[in-house]
């Protein structure tokens, strides 16, 4: 936790240690090229202070190099996801979920509002360019506060009350960020699986900007790429997480060496990464990660025989058996890792809708609340979870020290005479020929789902639930899009009601932020107007006009200026007992189980864990540089 001054330098047993065992032996992958001067040896290619990562505390054993590690994946957008897995960031989470210097050396925050950050000397990004306090101002400066660049604005997370910070470049290796008021956002942005990526490569990204490349050079390069100008160009060059330019230097474990597109990338090593093992071996162990692009439906069956080394994306519970029978062929095991969503799957009643009567309905949460309760959730657990998930609300998780009974148990008991009770109260009390309720307006009670149609474990979910809604005279149909469609759909209001998982962080921390319970960010499928209104202080979406949601917005203010962790962990409580109790997203079950499908060869992989996006990033905070084949 974060008290006043943090000065973190992460070390096994001391930075002495290390520097008696630091640059252990080259990496094989390289010697050729280091024997021929192409790459300089592994001691020039680390930096002074390498970040070792603590085999004792996490569990792990010293491994060896080589080998290529497959994976699959659905689309090729699926690319982005190297950088979730590989994981390296300013500061991170380690498996404790405790904040770390991790690319930084080390950070100091002082009253919560001002935080300097110091990175490691001798840090290199992959091409062997330094990482200096440049390409953190670059990004801030010539990017952020660029008329042309920054026209998105600050991102959210460098905002307090809508101040963004004042930027100093101290040294070479040390910069500040300052706030007037406290930013606890901050950190957790930077460590997040999708993160605040507060650098670029200044010395790469200089040629794609106006300042410092001639203008018609410039032209003729946007005419190459087929961009309409330099900051099209500028912003397709500089995409952090998408594994679209090969030719962009990164600091992640490895790199993508394919340009797109492709249905094989090759992400290789990284030659100047920062980590290193106890030993002082530099990661990570596995030469190359290779991502196979397939069509999403047959990757169980693929995983199942034995075509990938690490799988989890595209896997559901109910692959467990077949997963199971394909071992010893495969020649693979099926680890199950537990969930961290607040709930498998939840509806999303849309109180932006577009349409007055569905808003209005919606919003109102006594309809919430009905079709809580007329959903049975003991049969979804038995038929498709096999009994091993919990009936929840969508809520923290019971590993989670905020868990309680009244959050989970809220609104979810199977009562159809009490739905029904809720329904007539509310004056929808009229039905047609087959018992279907009629709306204000005479038409059927008839909800359509949307769903990003990437699930067939939503589809059972929803066909059950529609079968429990029929008892309370509401009709359900789903309808099926691409995610993208999905997503402006119910942006715009088109959509009146949609499925997604629940919530993305089950097992949070008093330091972590409580943004998901709050409307604070377009994505949210509950209230996206009201989300970006947040999010874009004021410049786009729709002002909170809804006293409940308003009360989850000021509670999350209060949060980000609160003076300490007993403060924070009160406001984390009020507002999981406002989002429960008011219902605003309907949750199914939770703490369910993840196949995760290891090679029997492939060492340092947890046997238990927590399967989620935050805070683990799925593999990311188990550190995947630390795998390695025994082979």
């Amino acid at each position: 936790m974060i008290r006043g001054i943090v000065k973190t330098v992460f070390c096994v047993v001391g930075f002495a240690c290390l520097m008696a065992t630091a640059h252990a032996g080259e990496v094989p992958m390289w010697e050729a090229k280091v024997a021929s001067g192409e790459l300089p040896p592994v001691e020039k290619r680390l930096p002074v202070e390498p970040m070792v990562v603590n085999y004792a505390a996490e569990n792990k054993s010293a491994g060896k190099y080589g080998g290529d590690m497959r994976i699959l994946m659905g689309k090729a957008k699926d690319t982005r996801q190297m950088a979730v897995y590989s994981y390296a960031r300013i500061v991170g989470y380690g498996p404790d979920f405790i904040l770390q210097p991790d690319i930084a050396k080390s950070f100091d925050v002082k009253e919560g509002r001002e935080f300097t950050f110091t990175l490691r000397k001798g840090h290199k990004w992959s091409d062997g360019h330094p990482l200096t306090s440049e390409d953190f101002r670059y990004f801030w400066e010539d990017m952020v506060q660029h008329p042309e660049l920054g026209r998105e604005g600050v991102p959210t997370d460098m905002l307090v009350e809508g101040e963004e910070p004042t930027f100093e470049v101290i040294d070479e290796l040390t910069f500040k960020y300052t706030w007037s008021k406290p930013n606890p956002a901050f950190l957790p942005a930077l460590a997040g699986a999708s993160p605040l990526y507060i650098y670029r490569p200044a010395h790469y990204m200089k040629q794609f900007h106006t300042k410092y490349t001639d203008p018609d050079k410039l032209a003729e390069l946007a005419a190459e790429a087929e961009t309409k100008d330099w900051t099209a160009l500028h912003t397709r060059k500089q995409r952090q997480r998408r594994a679209e330019n090969p030719d962009l230097p990164t600091l992640q474990a490895w790199w993508n060496r394919t340009p797109p597109p492709s249905t094989r990338f090759i992400f290789e090593r990284n030659p100047f990464y920062h980590r290193v093992d106890p030993d002082g071996n530099q990661l990570p162990y596995i030469d190359n990660v290779i991502m196979n692009i397939v069509s999403k439906d047959v990757i169980p069956a693929k995983t199942g025989t034995g075509e990938s080394d690490l799988q989890a994306r595209y896997l559901r519970f109910d692959h467990i058996p077949f997963l199971k029978q394909g071992e010893e062929q495969g020649n693979f095991k099926t680890l199950l890792w537990n969930l961290g969503r607040g709930s498998q799957v939840a509806l999303f009643p849309n109180l932006n809708a577009a349409d007055p009567m569905w808003r209005d309905l919606n919003r109102d949460v006594r309809f919430r609340r009905a079709l809580s309760l007329g959903i049975n959730r003991d049969e979804i657990n038995e038929s498709i979870y096999f009994g091993l998930a919990q009936p929840s609300a969508n809520t923290v998780l019971p590993d989670s020290k905020f868990h309680k009974a009244e959050y989970a148990n809220a609104w979810i008991a199977h009562d159809v005479a009490k739905a029904n009770a809720i329904l007539d109260e509310m004056g929808l009390s009229k039905r047609d020929g087959d018992g279907t309720r009629l709306l204000p307006n005479g038409a059927r009670l008839e909800i359509t789902v949307e769903s990003a149609g990437e699930s067939t474990e939503e589809t059972d979910v929803l066909e059950l639930i529609s079968t429990h809604m029929k008892d309370i005279g509401v009709k359900m149909f789903v309808r099926a899009s691409q995610r993208d469609i999905f997503r402006r759909r119910a942006n715009s209001g088109e959509t009146v009601m949609s499925v997604f998982n629940g919530l993305d962080n089950g097992v949070p921390s008093a330091d972590m932020s409580p943004q998901e319970l709050a409307p604070t960010a377009q994505p949210q499928l509950q209230w996206p107007q009201w989300g970006q209104h947040n999010e874009t202080g004021g410049k786009a979406g729709e002002e909170v006009d809804l006293d409940a949601a308003k009360v989850q917005l000021a509670l999350y203010n209060k949060w980000m200026v609160a003076p300490d962790m007993d403060k924070k962990t009160e406001i984390w409580h009020e507002m999981l007992k406002n989002y429960t109790d008011q219902v605003f997203t309907i949750g199914t079950v939770n703490n369910s189980k993840q196949p995760v499908v290891v090679s029997s060869d492939l060492r340092n992989v947890p046997e238990e864990a927590i399967y989620s996006w935050e805070p683990t990033s799925y593999f990311g905070a188990y550190r995947p540089d630390t795998f390695w084949f025994d082979r």
